[in-house]
């Protein structure tokens, strides 16, 4: 059902619950109460009869219909239309996963299309029954309680990707081959959370600013200051974190460039042990060559010391190169 709740309210307290969007156009009007809609990614015809209903501007519909859409206040006559990107990590694939919510607050409603699972917007709708006189206030309470349940809901997503980040230290140091894949991806993700949150701080800045231009109630200033407050740390937090990652990013491009040049001369220091070793036997190799071949006029072939005279000269041969060799710190 794209139909989640659906509510009429009067002085704070839900007077009726209709079973259709119909009943519940009629009970608003008859009642002089507040209407609130919750729909789930509700199809054209759904949308268009509340658009119609409350006289929604066509394109903000589009909008919601369409979703992927940036967070924003928009303001067309004496309706607001809001979007906002709530958000969730999930533990078991430490991931975050990003949502859509749209709403339209006007005179006498509210409507709210989710096209994510978050944010609770039961939740929302439990408290303000619960408290009357803040839903007495009209549709603009809601839109603030709305907006208070999606900031508090970036609170455990904050947790989450700052637990991440501890661990990318961990790998970093612990030469973690997939670090790097690692940070790219949580950067991303710090990258789309920052998007979701940086137009809060105007949006709620411009309802505190605007509120009778906007028609919102002046009880609710505090309110709104309180998730301002909240939004402009939550944006301390994500500038934060993106600027560790790239830090850790720069740090695992060096780290790997000195794990290479360590590979590297480890690399020539044996080029280097195999080439004297080579060199070396090379030497008495040659002068056992030369006498092997076994002409008949070669010099001291007859002479009484030549083979222990070669032997020798192989000998230091081998001696010298060996000494120049560790000298030079090739062995």
């Amino acid at each position: 059902m794209t139909l989640i709740d659906n509510g009429v309210y009067v002085d704070g307290k839900r007077q009726h619950t209709p079973d259709s969007l119909d009943e519940t156009f009629e009970l608003t009007r008859t009642s002089g109460g507040m209407a609130w809609i919750g729909l789930y990614r509700p199809d054209d015809i759904e949308l268009l009869a509340v658009a119609e209903e409350f006289g929604l501007n066509l394109l903000t519909v589009e909008d919601a219909l369409a979703g992927h859409q940036r967070a924003k206040l928009e303001h067309y006559d004496t309706t607001l239309f809001t979007v906002l990107r709530p958000a969730r990590y999930l533990d078991d694939v430490e991931r975050v996963e990003f949502g859509e919510l749209h709403l339209f607050v006007g005179p006498n409603f509210v409507v709210t299309v989710r096209h994510a699972e978050s944010p609770d917007l039961g939740r929302v709708r439990k408290r303000l029954e619960q408290e009357p006189e803040l839903l007495a206030l009209g549709p603009h309470a809601v839109l603030y309680a709305v907006l208070d349940q999606v900031v508090d809901e970036y609170a455990p997503v904050a947790a989450g990707l700052e637990n991440d980040i501890d661990e990318i230290e961990d790998q970093l140091f612990g030469g973690d081959a997939e670090v790097s894949r690692r940070i790219y991806e949580l950067s991303r993700e710090v990258i789309q959370f920052q998007r979701a949150i940086a137009p809060l701080e105007a949006m709620v800045g411009t309802l505190r600013s605007n509120t009778g231009e906007f028609g919102i109630p002046d009880q609710l200033q505090d309110n709104l200051g309180d998730v301002l407050d909240h939004v402009l740390r939550l944006i301390d937090r994500v500038n934060a974190y993106r600027a560790l990652l790239e830090n850790a990013l720069n740090l695992s491009s060096t780290l790997a460039s000195n794990r290479l040049a360590e590979t590297s001369i480890a690399q020539n220091e044996q080029v280097k042990r195999i080439s004297s070793w080579a060199a070396i036997l090379f030497a008495p190799t040659l002068i056992g060559a030369i006498y092997g071949m076994n002409f008949e006029n070669m010099p001291e072939l007859s002479w009484e010391w030549g083979y222990p005279l070669a032997l020798g000269a192989m000998v230091v041969m081998a001696a010298a190169l060996y000494l120049t060799f560790k000298r030079n710190k090739w062995l």
